[in-house]
């Protein structure tokens, strides 16, 4: 099934829509997009972004990031809201190659649960309560992205393959991430080899440990995080067809 949506500069965008939840049911399509940075839209990618319909930008980065790299362009089309999910800044570029890639990124995303729970749980009531097409992006739309998609999708009944499946469509992207990192690095070439990576296996142990400790996907959303089932139901009335 094509998710991916084309764009000139945006590298990592695509429909969440088609997935299949436990039920039958499938996920609507031109309701819930990701993506790379929306910075980087301009010229004919400004329209054909506008085309979609978009009503509200969710917007994971710090706001460093946004202060240093820009935001989506201004528009009454839509509400742009920034959720800095992530707390503990570190740098990929630079992982020592000598450790388990996919555990270190796992482990990552563990802080992100911990740490980011208020964010997390407004962009769930956010997705939940908008109308019309939402879209959520990070710098790279993989790892801060990558984690708020299989939350949602989770919360959707679509089971783990489905979840690991949607994360690891990064990996056609991985070679046009890195041609953005070196761009802004004086064309140099990242140290950590993985960069740009998003392989099934990291995805699968975040929410490994994620159950292991919450029992479920839904018990960390509506426990930690604090979120009503009433949220969740709308979730899914919205998302989900039939």
């Amino acid at each position: 099934m094509q998710k991916r949506i084309t764009f000139d500069r945006l590298h990592n965008f695509r429909d969440l829509g088609g997935n299949r939840s436990a039920d039958g049911r499938s996920v609507r399509r031109g309701l819930l997009y990701r993506s790379d940075s929306l910075a980087k839209l301009e010229g004919r990618d400004w329209d054909r972004f506008l085309a979609l319909g978009v009503r509200t930008v969710i917007d994971l980065r710090y706001p460093w990031e946004i202060a240093a790299r820009g935001r989506v362009p201004v528009s009454e089309q839509f509400t742009y809201l920034n959720l800095s999910i992530e707390h503990r800044p570190y740098d990929q570029a630079v992982i020592d190659p000598g450790l388990d890639p996919w555990r270190y990124l796992a482990d990552r995303y563990a802080e992100v649960a911990e740490d980011g729970a208020a964010e997390l749980r407004q962009a769930l009531e956010t997705v939940a309560g908008s109308t019309g097409p939402l879209v959520f992006h990070c710098a790279s739309g993989k790892d801060r992205t990558g984690l708020l998609a299989a939350l949602v999708l989770s919360l959707l009944g679509v089971d783990e393959d489905g979840v690991a499946e949607d994360f690891a469509l990064t990996e056609a992207a991985t070679d046009l991430l890195i041609a953005d990192w070196a761009a802004t690095h004086d064309g140099r070439t990242p140290a950590w080899p993985g960069y740009g990576r998003a392989p099934e296996e990291v995805i699968r142990l975040f929410l490994a440990g994620l159950t292991a400790e919450h029992g479920s996907v839904h018990g960390y959303v509506t426990g930690r995080l604090g979120v009503g089932d009433a949220t969740v139901d709308a979730l899914r009335d919205r998302l989900l067809d039939g």
